[in-house]
């Protein structure tokens, strides 16, 4: 019996996908109204710029179109052009020399109080915010915690993976993760 081919991701747009690497610009089109307000709230969330946000939704769409016949169907399309879009926002923010300081180079005591990241974590599972309240809390972080931030609560990113976006350890990621989310629930208080 011949079982039919899947897919380890379905995707809905993958006829779409398939026109664009033939060439085709309405599909482009199409893909770009589908994915660009998404795309560009996970640009607006790392860069907090409107404009630059825009500059970078631009850029990774025209890498993305210009890269699609690389497109293997492996993920979704969405998961694709997301990696694409945190990239490229990663980029820019290294382009305006975005600071993380690696905390495992430090020295011992020169950090600004409690070591967040020995602490148990707070317990999060009854906490509601409104949606404009934490918008605008993050966008008063500074970069390194709002990126951090950002990468691991909206984008599904860990530790590892943060850190190796970020060139920084994994162990800054998670203590930047933590101030950072001290910090938002104080600004939120």
């Amino acid at each position: 019996m011949n079982l039919p081919e899947t897919r380890p991701y379905p995707d809905r747009h993958t006829e779409l996908v398939r026109r664009c690497q033939a060439g085709e610009r309405q599909a482009q089109y199409e893909l770009y109204k589908q994915y660009a307000k998404a795309m560009y709230n996970v640009c607006l969330r790392i860069v907090n710029h409107d404009a630059e946000a825009e500059d970078v939704l631009q850029e990774a769409f025209i890498d993305a179109f210009s890269h699609i016949q690389s497109f293997r169907g492996q993920s979704t399309f969405g998961a694709w052009l997301k990696q694409i879009v945190v990239n490229r926002a990663i980029n820019h923010l290294r382009s305006r020399r975005l600071q993380l300081v690696d905390l495992d180079s430090q020295r011992v005591g020169d950090d600004d109080g409690t070591d967040w990241a020995d602490t148990e974590p707070y317990d999060e599972s009854g906490v509601q915010f409104e949606v404009d309240r934490v918008r605008q809390a993050m966008q008063q972080l500074p970069e390194g915690y709002r990126v951090v931030l950002s990468l691991y609560l909206f984008e599904g990113y860990d530790h590892e993976e943060i850190g190796a976006v970020l060139n920084i350890s994994e162990t800054t990621s998670r203590t930047q993760y933590l101030r950072g989310k001290k910090r938002l629930l104080a600004l939120l208080a």
